[in-house]
């Protein structure tokens, strides 16, 4: 019998066919909570997305999870995590622009790594790294669609290696429905003459907006285009070992410059 890889972009066949029909895990029932959450008018719809983490965690044979919404650039904000290891696998895809998370976004299919200590080095060396230390040994991410249209990712992590069994998978892709679910409620109501698929319009846990204003300073000040102004941001960030997100702040602040005055 062959080993399972490692690594696994998606399947050959369409993930529509992966969706679970039935049996006896419990995901097909906690979703529905979340999808009569959603319908029900006096709810908080900010705490829909912290409650779908809860139930992956609760359900599904994994140690955390987290729900990102992301564009064609990358992550583009943290909605929802369940504690603290996945809240740094998600600043680290953030800051370095690399991971399981962005991968599927760009891929639009689901990634699989059962073992991120063998299979992650060659990849995302500096998101690896961040991971273990974290206590990270398998990650799942799973992309967010609706057609063409990127939303986000549901990622989830364990921290023991292993895949997840067919009907653990099949679960996980339930709740990946419902979480697309959940975002598009986040997003159905924009502002006034809003895109209302805008990632800005989802709450998120961190203000990125922040970077975005920092990266166009660090565009001026080193003359260089945005998306390389953000690769700056991202490897001062990395060198020195602080969040993105904190560097940004100094960069605003004028306590951080790019063009050798700081």
């Amino acid at each position: 019998m062959e080993r399972a890889p490692d690594v696994v972009d998606g399947w050959s066949r369409p993930l529509q066919a992966e969706r679970p029909t039935g049996g006896s895990g419990m995901a097909p029932s906690r979703t529905r909570e979340i999808l009569t959450l959603i319908s029900d008018p006096d709810a908080d719809p900010g705490a829909l997305a912290q409650r779908l983490v809860e139930l992956c965690t609760a359900s599904l044979p994994v140690t955390g999870a987290g729900l990102v919404v992301m564009t064609d650039a990358g992550p583009a904000g943290t909605v929802a995590v369940s504690d603290g290891a996945a809240r740094t696998l998600e600043d680290l895809q953030f800051t370095l622009g690399e991971g399981p998370c962005v991968a599927s976004s760009g891929s639009g299919r689901p990634v699989l790594v059962a073992n991120l200590a063998a299979a992650g080095p060659a990849r995302w060396p500096a998101f690896t790294e961040g991971a273990l230390a974290a206590g990270v040994r398998a990650v799942f991410a799973l992309p967010l669609r609706v057609g063409g249209i990127r939303l986000g990712v549901l990622d989830l992590y364990r921290a023991e290696v292993g895949l997840l069994g067919p009907l653990e998978l099949a679960e996980a892709l339930a709740f990946a429905d419902a979480a697309t679910t959940v975002l598009l409620h986040l997003q159905s109501r924009p502002p006034e003459g809003g895109d209302p698929l805008a990632p800005s319009t989802v709450p998120v846990l961190d203000d990125r907006a922040e970077v975005h204003q920092a990266t166009g300073m660090v565009s001026v000040q080193a003359d260089v285009p945005l998306a390389t102004a953000l690769l700056l941001l991202r490897a001062r960030a990395f060198a020195t070992g602080r969040p993105v997100a904190d560097l940004a702040r100094d960069v605003l602040a004028g306590a951080v410059r790019f063009d050798g005055g700081a």
